[in-house]
């Protein structure tokens, strides 16, 4: 059995879908729910799933030991980021090489890096003009948004688009494709 941790700061839409695929799954289970926001819907749906919840802080993110005993108590094979804003410690990624994945809201490199997330990406990609955006879902390295691609899909844009239909779009494609392509790494390697 391969075992998930997802780092999550919000209400946890993407990491439900991924609940939901994995649920009954003979090779792959959710085991762990890392969160830095303690108002995080995702912290009730964790409670629901019967799935333990690991709160950290800004220290745990510079002293990552806690988080990495924890990680390793829980059997933990892989990282999934659905929603975690802060950047994950060089040495995490020491410990899980090409086993923590992203999912940004946009086709990087555009629109990735430090404070490109959520609405923020939508209203850029509105105020360039653009005629299509999507998700790019990526293994992490020691900057934001910069490691390895793994999967793009794109959605078509028009000029009466606004970044909250731009959101509703891109949120499409996430829970359409995120569960799916985790499946795949986790199942390829």
């Amino acid at each position: 059995m391969e075992h998930i941790a997802i780092f999550a700061s919000g209400k946890g839409s993407n990491a439900q879908k991924i609940q939901e695929h994995f649920r009954y799954h003979s090779e792959i289970k959710l085991s762990l729910i890392i969160c830095n926001n303690p108002k995080a819907g995702i912290i009730d749906l964790a409670a629901e799933w019967k799935i333990p919840v690991l709160m950290i802080t800004k220290d745990d993110q510079k002293n990552p030991e806690r988080l990495l005993s924890e990680l390793h108590k829980h059997c933990i094979d892989w990282i999934v980021l659905a929603g975690y804003l802060w950047l994950i410690p060089e040495s995490l990624i020491n410990n899980f090489p090409n086993r923590i994945i992203n999912i940004h809201p946009a086709l990087l490199p555009k629109y990735g890096g430090k404070g490109m997330y959520g609405m923020k990406v939508h209203e850029a990609v509105k105020q360039s003009n653009e005629t299509e955006t999507g998700i790019t879902i990526h293994f992490i390295d020691k900057e934001f948004d910069r490691g390895e691609i793994v999967f793009q899909a794109k959605v078509l844009l028009n000029e009466n688009d606004t970044p909250d239909s731009i959101a509703q779009k891109v949120h499409q494609l996430e829970h359409q494709y995120f569960a799916n392509v985790i499946e795949q790494i986790i199942i390829k390697k």
